[in-house]
């Protein structure tokens, strides 16, 4: 990869985390027109590691909501873990939200599933049509939240279950779990907003596992020139999400899913017209 390779795709990465359209789905596809060989691992790991970068700008952007404590007093006799738990409510809801990532991830990731799917384009083009069909019914079929609702530990272990969708490139984690708290009763915002937070143990984990399996398979990647590329790629990603996400929250609000959902049957549609006439997505040799 070279440095304006590694640009670009953070780029895409940035702007297309937080949108219900598939980030990963739409590197893989940017990978491809820019002729990178898939397959490589350092490929694969710097499609998890950047997205931790955009990750980021949740926490930058959120950081009052993020790193906040019920200072209120815990139930009369409560024990030292009720008390804990009353306390790191939010952090405890974020937990129980990512347990079932966790599972999921981890058999995908040691069955050998989530490397063939992320060398897939194919899946990808299929699962953004299929994705962006459901999305233009999405809005009248859950558009029921109220601000009454709020996430708690069975909406937050639902939502986290709705987020395993997603280990399937094309589907979008967004996507997945904004829906997924729109089917427990949660508005648009809150749902979205629930979302970033969730991404951040969702993708810090996904992170530190790649990092763990790149050290553990070869080190022979860790050269200056890719370690330089995965925190330009970081840094970019960061910069560009934090623009990109309070216009993404505005617009879900007024708006709904719906042109997310003819985007996604567009680009998915070229992409399988392309791949069926034989057709390059090679853009740039």
């Amino acid at each position: 990869m070279t440095w304006l390779e590694t640009i670009i795709i953070a780029i895409v990465e940035g702007l297309t985390e937080f949108l219900p359209v598939s980030s990963t789905g739409h590197m893989i596809i940017t990978q491809n027109m820019l002729g990178i060989p898939q397959g490589d691992a350092f490929v694969h790991a710097f499609t998890f590691i950047i997205q931790f970068g955009a990750i980021l700008s949740v926490v930058c952007l959120y950081w009052k909501r993020f790193f906040q404590f019920d200072h209120t007093p815990a139930p009369e006799g409560s024990g030292l873990l009720q008390r804990l738990k009353h306390k790191y409510y939010f952090y405890w809801l974020l937990l129980v939200g990512v347990l079932p990532a966790i599972i999921i991830g981890l058999l995908a990731k040691k069955s050998g599933l989530l490397d063939w799917l992320l060398d897939s384009v194919l899946v990808v083009a299929i699962m953004l049509v299929v994705g962006g069909v459901f999305m233009l019914f999405c809005d009248k079929l859950f558009n029921k939240g109220s601000d009454a609702n709020k996430v708690n530990e069975k909406r937050a272990f639902k939502i986290g279950l709705f987020q395993c969708i997603s280990v399937i490139p094309g589907v979008s984690r967004s996507m997945a779990t904004i829906v997924g708290g729109m089917t427990q009763g949660l508005t648009r915002k809150r749902a979205a907003e629930f979302s970033f937070f969730l991404a951040v143990p969702t993708m810090a984990g996904a992170t530190l596992l790649d990092l763990l399996d790149l050290m553990k398979e070869d080190t022979a990647w860790a050269t200056p020139h890719n370690i330089a590329m995965l925190v330009l790629g970081c840094v970019v990603a960061f910069v560009v999400a934090l623009l990109a996400m309070k216009w993404f929250v505005a617009f879900l609000t007024k708006y709904g899913f719906r042109a997310f959902g003819v985007y996604r049957i567009i680009v998915g549609a070229i992409i399988i017209l392309m791949l069926l006439t034989g057709q390059s997505l090679v853009m740039v040799d």
